[in-house]
């Protein structure tokens, strides 16, 4: 199997569900550049935990030459990965030898993402990437690899209710991989109503298995952050103070905000008011006290090890807290619905308030919806045995492929921009983002 990710969410997925499999299917796990590809900071955190990040610590212990973690070339060719070459390739570019770099997946442009498919010839891609990412690299970069592989996409976390652009962009792979049964039932319905696509699969979320379950000293309040909610400046700022609050009422509690980038950092989607930039201005302010929180990155498994308490808007974090028997707090503050990405936890006893998180008051969940939602059996999941059906399909040349349903001259127009943000380096995009904003300001003068 080759998973392709293109984000820091969508790569922790990845590298989650790689290691899910049996040890002996062969694995590789790259990263296609783009405008939100991670970094290697993020990068390290996605794998934390999993054989991504053991087989990395390998050849950073051997005395194997390798490069940088992420090199954006300036003549939009290949990007460099992280180890100096692609998965089955020979190191024959990196630095100096006796180098022991840490060494990840590798980052790599369209086109060598291209050659590294064909040279591993994979049974199965799996396309941990965002819509418009899944439905370029399935329906042009890698759609005529031979033997044509099976596609399998699916979404990283939390995904109720179901979507019919989620099902949309990836109706060009033959299995759709989703993560409880209340997931399975509504992309079975949406895919039945708009057809397309192939099945639909059950797997447990990789990321409630990761790290050490031993009990340990449990000091710390984790706040996990989301890119899109909420989406008010103002409401950022009231989940700060509420932190802040609950800072100065427990002193004997180290209140953390998790991020999932750094400002200068990119992630799944763009996050306008970021959490750490707002509290450095509500500081300087004087509306918060400098050192009452920290802020902090770094794999989630981590932090959950010593945590007394949890909160969020919506993260699938809560869920990691929830494996680790974290009592947790998920605001409803903001709404509870669709927009918040929060509907799941209705029933749930885990909703409360900003004033419920300045008191420190978190919950534990109802076995009963644990049970329903992300914590089945998991003897019910099936991902694993659906891929080996329909690899034995391709191999018996009886595979029907999937249908994307955005072929056509429609959505021609949205392929092509997604397969130039693959195809061109980042920072030629960014000036090409530049001039074109510049051109329009120009043209609005007459």
């Amino acid at each position: 199997m080759l998973a392709v990710a293109d984000s820091d969410s969508y790569l922790k997925w990845a590298a989650g569900l790689l290691d899910a499999m049996p040890p002996d299917w062969i694995s590789e796990l790259a990263v296609v550049r783009s405008p939100i590809a991670p970094s290697e900071s993020q990068i390290r955190a996605a794998v934390s935990g999993t054989r991504m990040e053991r087989r990395a610590g390998q050849h950073a212990g051997s005395t194997v030459a390798t490069a940088s973690a992420h090199i954006e070339p300036s003549d939009g060719g290949a990007g460099v990965p992280m180890n100096g070459c692609a998965p089955g390739s020979s190191d024959d570019d990196g630095g100096a030898a006796g180098d022991r770099r840490w060494t990840g997946p590798p980052v790599l442009s369209a086109r060598r993402l291209r050659r590294t498919a064909e040279r591993f010839r994979p049974d199965v891609v799996l396309l941990a990437c965002t819509g418009p990412v899944v439905d370029v690299l399935a329906a042009e970069i890698l759609s005529d690899l031979r033997p044509r592989p099976v596609f399998v996409s699916g979404l990283p976390g939390i995904s109720v209710p179901a979507t019919e652009k989620a099902w949309l962009y990836r109706s060009g792979c033959e299995l759709f991989v989703v993560h409880s049964g209340r997931e399975v039932r509504e992309f079975s319905a949406v895919g039945r109503e708009l057809g397309g696509g192939g099945g639909v699969a059950l797997a447990r979320l990789p990321y409630l298995d990761l790290g050490s379950f031993e009990p340990a000293q449990r000091d710390k309040v984790i706040f996990a952050t989301q890119a899109k909610v909420p989406r008010r400046r103002e409401e950022r700022e009231n989940v700060l103070l509420a932190l802040a609050a609950l800072a100065d009422a427990r002193p004997d509690l180290e209140v953390v905000v998790k991020l999932r980038a750094r400002d200068y950092e990119r992630q799944t989607h763009n996050e306008r008011h970021h959490y750490e930039r707002l509290w450095l201005a509500m500081a300087g302010e004087g509306r918060v006290r400098l050192d009452a929180v920290r802020f902090a990155a770094g794999p989630m498994h981590e932090h959950l090890a010593r945590a007394a308490g949890f909160v969020t808007v919506s993260s699938t974090a809560a869920l990691e807290a929830i494996a680790r028997n974290v009592p947790l707090l998920v605001l409803s503050d903001f709404g509870v619905s669709a927009e918040m990405i929060n509907l799941v936890f209705e029933g749930s006893g885990c909703l409360g308030t900003l004033d419920d998180l300045a008191k420190g008051d978190f919950r534990v969940p109802g076995e009963d919806w644990c049970r329903a939602n992300y914590f089945h059996d998991d003897t019910e999941s099936d991902w694993l045995g659906r891929i080996e059906e329909l690899v034995a399909s391709a191999r018996e040349g009886s595979l029907v492929p999937a249908r994307s349903l955005l072929d056509g001259p429609d959505h021609a127009p949205a392929r092509r921009r997604a397969r130039l943000r693959l195809e061109l380096p980042p920072r030629v995009l960014r000036y090409g983002y530049r001039a074109k904003r510049r051109m329009r300001r120009y043209l609005k003068a007459f």
